[in-house]
């Protein structure tokens, strides 16, 4: 997402570095070349315009603070300008109502449906009840698609074989005060392009149930139209905020840059993979970030905190102090990195890595594929040989090796690579409880110090 921009972004700003300060004449073709970067990124003229101009303003004139170069001026000046225009704090999603209700809106193909189930499972995982309600009565295919998706994430659907949009909506409340369900997220109908009797049927919903969020899905590969469609939802329903889909499918991101400037409302939700748990809520300031290549460790971290389970960590590091470290163990690492999402996700993420996208699609493709083999050649291992490592000897490996059809000396450098991480993994085992050791120590002895010293006192003031 926004690698293309990004990339260029971080060239010219590179360009500015060594001059005194931000000029006219040295801000000049920096600034069309970012108005260059903006536009063949499909970001709208009326948006390219203000930025720029905003830019201009902020930049000519200033002089060189102390230790900084006006490289390092010029990122904050841009920085600070795309937070504004991605809709400078985060939004998040209003729950009042009882029960709750989110109105998913958006043109076929825009990944309604699908964003209407990865929203179930983010607030499933938040700790809400959500029931999703199928309102597209006109798709066929539509009521049995959110079905399907309801059945893979455990949540349930209520649908009706009416055609009465209103009424199921009406029913579909009732039920989920019976039932318990504290929010409903409305999948309605969606057409290939805009009309009457669309936007009347939407209206009526509004109007009698009053729903608290009014998202608007839309596609981000769609670019300019994306623009469109947004002031036109927005014209008539007054939209609350915009969930934008497949960012990580588009390496230009204009609709993103876009649409908040047009329509003055606010991304709040973002699909970034196909998986059912690839929606994130949307931080303009990460973002802004993340374009200029600086990383985003904050949602590293949140990413890590939502995957790893710290019961089996713990139990990790038990099996690490003793060297128990096991191929299943090993294998039970790679899954969870799976969670995390794709390699070249995470490369992105990491501050201060400058690498363009075509190496980190490089080196995301190359890992992902010897992580395959590794996986291929443990599980060509038997379960006892799994479980202990140290059983390995010639006529296992050329076994395991035929079986994964790998060449004998890449099984050898994987079991001996794996040998040495067990090694290392209890030398900072060791290390750890000798620093233990030796802080509780000390602290004894300052307890006994402080102690005598407390006793000395007191003698004094008898």
């Amino acid at each position: 997402m926004f690698d293309s921009l990004s990339d260029k972004l971080q060239d010219i700003i590179a360009k500015t570095a060594g001059q005194k300060e931000l000029t006219q004449d040295n801000m000049q073709e920096a600034l069309r070349e970012i108005r260059r970067a903006l536009l063949e990124a499909d970001v709208n003229l009326r948006v390219v315009k203000a930025f720029i101009s905003n830019i201009k303003d902020k930049a000519e004139g200033e002089n060189v603070l102390s230790g900084v170069n006006p490289s390092q001026q010029l990122v904050k000046i841009v920085h600070d300008e795309l937070i504004e225009l991605l809709g400078k704090t985060v939004s998040p999603l209003d729950f009042s109502g009882h029960p709750n209700l989110i109105m998913m809106l958006g043109l076929q193909g825009s990944g309604k449906t699908t964003s209407s189930a990865k929203l179930a499972v983010k607030l499933k995982k938040e700790g809400r009840n959500p029931l999703m309600v199928a309102c597209d009565v006109y798709r066929p295919a539509a009521i049995t698609q959110l079905r399907t998706l309801g059945q893979q994430i455990g949540v349930e659907v209520y649908s009706e074989d009416s055609k009465d949009v209103q009424s199921i909506i009406q029913n579909a409340v009732n039920y989920a005060k019976d039932k318990g369900f504290n929010t409903l997220i409305l999948d309605t109908a969606g057409r290939l392009q805009i009309d009457t009797d669309m936007m009347a049927e939407l209206l009526l919903i509004d109007r009698v149930f009053h729903p608290a969020e009014k998202l608007l899905v839309i596609d981000s590969m769609t670019g300019q139209e994306a623009v469109n469609v947004a002031e036109n939802f927005d014209a008539q329903l007054s939209i609350t905020g915009l969930v934008l889909t497949k960012l990580d499918g588009d390496s230009r991101g204009g609709a993103a840059l876009s649409v908040v400037y047009c329509t003055h409302k606010p991304i709040k939700l973002t699909g970034t993979g196909e998986k059912l748990n690839a929606l994130e809520d949307f931080y303009p300031e990460r973002m802004a970030t993340r374009i200029l290549g600086m990383g985003d460790i904050v949602s590293l971290v949140e990413r890590a905190q939502e995957v790893f389970d710290e019961k089996t960590a713990k139990e990790m590091e038990k099996k690490m102090a003793k060297a128990e470290f096991s191929f299943n163990d090993f294998l039970k690492m790679q899954s969870q990195m799976k969670m995390f999402g794709s390699m070249e996700q995470l490369l992105g993420m990491i501050p201060g890595l400058k690498m363009s996208k075509d190496d980190r699609q490089k080196i995301s493709h190359e890992g992902e594929k010897q992580v395959k083999r590794i996986e291929v050649m443990i599980q060509s291992m038997t379960p006892e040989e799994r479980e202990h490592p140290e059983l390995m000897n010639s006529s296992r490996k050329k076994r395991i090796a035929q079986g994964a059809g790998v060449p004998i000396h890449e099984l050898n450098v994987f079991i001996n690579q794996f040998e040495q991480m067990r090694k290392m993994m209890k030398g900072f085992s060791d290390v750890k409880k000798n620093i233990g050791s030796m802080m509780g120590k000390m602290g004894q002895a300052g307890a006994k110090l402080t102690a005598h010293q407390m006793m000395k006192n007191m003698r004094r003031f008898r």
